[in-house]
């Protein structure tokens, strides 16, 4: 039996707004609220609205049956807040689908962040502050950790289960996997308890990227075709783990490729075959024991070919940008202006620094999707404009403050000089 288990990740970003120069010392306004705004009511209406009724109609068609389709998301904090002050009614209907019991809310950090890299304090923080938003909202308290965009490693997995954690997700990556299928539960290297999820790539990809590709030798998907390639790993696998971005469904793959259609059709195909079912992330780790090790020494993501930092912290744009971000932590907090914490939290989402990517090539479209910049180097001049604000308000409420000065960004860096 091969159970499927899919997991929607929900994320949108405060987005900056063209915080120039002139601005610092001024305005302390650094967020675009009439573009967040915008953004929000747009994905709204094409994907999350329509999602969520399809997903709810599938889970209430079985939900008498004697096996029943499930779903699992996770919701970053800054998505969450967003649909609380722009589009209610689509925080609505994920309250609508958590009453169903069929759908699992996972943990990751708050802000969507890369705080594991820099601060263990800031992700332990985040990670709690995402547990009780989850748990206020839904009613569910998570058990499954999932990083900033299945950011892993060794160490990561050893923290999260020191946090109690029973499960955590990864890419299943070949160099990682080597000659191991991801189609079955693992555990983490230097772990004893937690139980580690692998993401089946191409399975995932082949709805996430190559449904609408008239160019791919497979189009077009049907959801008889795409059970021909599950159903191949009866024998062979407990697991399929479908991991993607929620925005796949109406956004990135619009409503004419017929992508809410095939996901219709694809619970009644998934159950046709009575050696098939739907299992939750916690469902997987309580039923299966692991069937190996996977060592995982480097850090790990599921983002582009590299499936590194680079999309993060390739080049020294992105790395200064983030350094003088954390350095303000222990002034920020030692302070304890809500306000400011906030804000600088706001500032660590990965998404501000996706937006300095250089990277070119293969990955260049996926990095200029929902950029409101026309060039990386106008990403990093706004975000070092408005980090150069919140350093001179810190400075103001404590006194004192030193921080090095960024290389390539004169104008917009002076007031990291004392």
């Amino acid at each position: 039996m091969v159970s499927i288990c899919f997991y929607f990740q929900v994320h949108q970003p405060f987005r900056l707004r063209k915080y120039s120069v002139f601005d610092i010392g001024k305005n302390h306004s650094y967020f675009d609220n009439k573009k967040n705004i915008e953004v929000m009511l747009k994905i709204g209406r094409k994907c999350y609205l329509p999602m969520n009724r399809l997903l709810l109609e599938q889970i209430n068609r079985y939900k008498d049956a004697e096996r029943d389709f499930k779903v699992s998301f996770s919701i970053t904090g800054t998505a969450l807040e967003q649909f609380e002050q722009y589009f209610p009614d689509v925080l609505d209907t994920f309250k609508e689908l958590a009453k169903t019991k069929k759908v699992e809310f996972l943990s990751e950090t708050y802000y969507h962040s890369l705080s594991y890299l820099y601060s263990k304090d800031e992700f332990r923080q985040q990670i709690e502050m995402h547990r009780d938003k989850i748990k206020k909202l839904f009613g569910q308290t998570p058990s499954i950790f999932r990083n900033t965009e299945l950011i892993y490693n060794n160490d990561m997995a050893k923290v999260i289960e020191d946090m109690g954690y029973k499960g955590i997700l990864a890419e299943g990556w070949d160099k990682c996997l080597e000659w191991r299928s991801p189609n079955f539960v693992y555990k983490p290297a230097g772990c004893e308890k937690i139980r580690l999820l692998l993401k089946n790539y191409r399975l995932s990809d082949d709805i996430a990227f190559r449904f609408s590709n008239r160019g791919w030798n497979e189009w077009p998907l049907t959801a008889e075709k795409y059970m021909q390639w599950v159903n191949s790993v009866n024998g062979n696998g407990t697991n399929i783990n479908l991991f993607m971005d929620y925005e796949t469904f109406g956004e990135h793959q619009w409503g004419d490729t017929g992508i809410f259609d095939f996901m219709k059709r694809l619970p009644e195909e998934v159950l046709r075959n009575p050696d098939n079912n739907f299992k939750l992330p916690s469902e997987l780790v309580k039923d299966h024991e692991p069937v190996g090790e996977i060592n995982v020494p480097f850090t790990l993501s599921w983002a582009d070919v590299e499936r590194d930092l680079s999309a993060w912290l390739g080049n020294r744009m992105q790395q200064s940008a983030i350094k003088q971000l954390y350095m303000l932590e222990k002034e920020i907090k030692m302070i304890g202006d809500k306000e400011l914490l906030e804000e600088w939290r706001k500032m660590q989402t990965s998404d501000h620094f996706y937006y300095m990517c250089v990277k070119y090539f293969s990955d260049g479209d996926v990095h200029k999707y929902f950029n409101p910049y026309d060039t990386p180097y106008d990403g990093f001049i706004t975000f070092m404009n408005a980090l150069n604000d919140l350093v001179l308000r810190v400075k103001q409420r404590n006194g004192s403050l030193y921080l090095d000065a960024p290389a390539g960004n004169k104008s917009s860096s002076q007031v990291f000089r004392s």
